[in-house]
């Protein structure tokens, strides 16, 4: 029967295999070693660049421009009542400081009513004026009142400072001023006259001017009234209570 010889091999063949096998593995270990020192050495990678910021957005490492809230146009204004409209200045008519002319005297009719109890000595009169235009005008200060005719006879003094204010008479309304005409006591030992009829001369808006002169006729009730240098006037106002409160009190 035939078999098979199985020879050892010499030692020199082995050794050299022991060898080349530790040669191997020395060498895969100092690869795998370099592999390793390079990537940490290697620099990062760049990253992928980011998209543009948007407009008005902050930029790296500074703030956020400001920004302005939009203006109105300079051209246009800003909607707001000009100075003539609110009556601040504009000076049309007779400087009045309105954007309405001053008030004449063929423009208004006029009419007198008596504050006093029947059986008192008259002197308390309501002094009333009613713009017939359709269009407001102006009255300014107080009247000059005269209680004579003529313009010789004095004016009456007004009573305090008149209101600065004009005062506007729309079209078709009424206007008042308050006058008192007498101060003295019946049998008094002061000089007093008689008069049947008021005037009164309406002053321009800067008052140098005058705007014509009103007659103010004695109430169908009364013939004369007696009237002194204790006369005084209100200015004109708005309203029956602002032009007489004052004027009863004397």
């Amino acid at each position: 029967m035939n078999s098979k010889t199985v020879r050892a091999g010499s030692p020199r063949r082995g050794l050299r295999g022991a060898v080349l096998g530790a040669a191997v593995v020395a060498a895969l270990l100092t690869t795998t070693a370099c592999q390793g020192d390079g990537e940490a050495a290697a620099p990062p990678s760049a990253s992928a660049p980011s998209s543009a910021a948007p407009s008005g957005s902050a930029s790296a490492g500074g703030s956020a421009p400001e920004t302005t809230a939009p203006t109105g146009d300079s051209g246009t204004g800003s909607g707001s009542p000009t100075a003539t409209e609110t009556g601040d200045s504009g000076e049309t008519g007779g400087g009045n400081g309105t954007k309405y002319e001053d008030c004449k005297a063929d423009g208004l009719t006029t009419a007198v009513e008596l504050q006093d109890e029947r059986g008192e000595t008259p002197r308390h009169f309501l002094l009333t004026v009613t713009n017939t235009a359709k269009t407001p005008c102006v009255l300014n200060d107080a009247p000059q009142v005269r209680l004579k005719a003529g313009n010789d006879a004095p004016i009456v003094e007004t009573l305090g400072e008149p209101d600065t204010e004009p005062v506007v008479v729309e079209g078709g309304g009424k206007a008042y001023a308050g006058l008192y005409v007498f101060g003295n006591d019946e049998g008094g030992e002061a000089q007093y006259d008689q008069s049947d009829r008021f005037t009164a001369t309406l002053v321009a808006g800067e008052g140098t001017e005058l705007r014509g002169t009103l007659v103010f006729d004695l109430p169908d009730s009364l013939d004369t009234v007696s009237v002194d240098d204790a006369a005084r006037v209100n200015g004109w106002a708005g309203t029956e209570g602002l032009a007489m409160r004052p004027i009863t009190q004397l």
